[in-house]
């Protein structure tokens, strides 16, 4: 596909309050787009916009855990800017505290399918006819979880599994109509999100299993960068930090093997023994 400038285009970024999506949003205004930002804190989205401070700017507040909110937001967007050219399903959120599937209360575990899967395809869904008529560009936002093992976070990880398979075929299945789709594989990026689970005991324990050099964080703004730049050069895939695309591409080997190194590890059972217990 040729290049894709995002100037004068407009997009919709949920969750779009903090992290990540703000910053994205912040970098498609920098370009030229105009921005839709929606999130479920009215406080929140204000703040947002009030830092973008401009009239291609707009907060909206919705929950990608209901259809006819995230149906209402598309149809404000296109409202107030004329169309509709690019989405970006970002919001996200992972269990906390982190537990193993077996001691995971069964509503924690469903929340976040809910909001990582299938509010990803509710605002797909919802955007995807505006973005079919005006030749425009998804981003769904997956993980590194997608290839590597999801101990303690297994809703998470499943989520963006699903997310990333989602973006592949969306990418074949749009391209006859002049769209694209990109798919974002983040490891650890220093967010609300991030910061919150490694306060948990649990999670820095684990955190050892993990070589150190995967455990590098990058800022929300990197990661920002990473999505608007895919988006302009209308790339399949972005991955960040670019240490984790070499897991990526060996999957199949490196895959099996982390599982049985994680498996193996001298801290890795006495910890799950400790969840399951409490």
């Amino acid at each position: 596909m040729a290049r894709y400038p995002v100037n004068g285009k407009v997009a919709l970024v949920t969750g779009g309050m903090r992290g990540i999506g703000f910053e994205t949003a912040k970098l498609l205004h920098a370009r030229g787009a105009s921005v839709a930002i929606t999130d479920v804190d009215p406080d929140g989205i204000h703040r947002a916009v009030a830092e973008i401070g401009s009239d291609r700017a707009l907060g909206l507040v919705s929950d990608v855990r209901v259809e006819d909110a995230v149906r209402a937001a598309v149809d404000q967007a296109v409202s107030r800017f004329g169309g509709l050219d690019i989405v970006i399903a970002n919001a996200g959120i992972a269990p906390h505290p982190p537990r193993t599937f077996l001691s995971m209360e069964p509503e924690d575990f469903d929340r976040v399918l809910d909001v990582d899967l299938n509010g990803v395809v509710r605002t797909v869904r919802a955007a995807l006819p505006q973005v079919v008529a005006r030749g425009g560009h998804v981003v769904l936002i997956s993980s590194i979880y997608a290839f590597t093992n999801g101990v303690l976070m297994t809703p998470y990880a499943a989520a963006k599994a699903a997310v990333e398979q989602l973006g592949r075929a969306l990418r074949v299945e749009l391209d006859h109509h002049g769209a694209g789709a990109t798919v974002a594989y983040f490891g650890f990026v220093d967010t609300d999100m991030v910061s919150e689970a490694y306060s948990d005991p649990v999670v820095a324990k684990l955190d050892e299993s993990i070589p150190r050099p995967l455990r590098k964080r990058i800022p929300p703004s990197t990661a920002a960068r990473g999505i608007v730049d895919a988006i302009e050069r209308r790339a399949a895939r972005v991955i960040l930090p670019r240490r984790w695309e070499l897991l990526r591409l060996l999957r199949g080997v490196a895959g099996p093997g982390s599982d049985e190194f994680i498996r193996r590890h001298r801290q890795v059972q006495p910890l799950l023994r400790d969840v399951d217990a409490h």
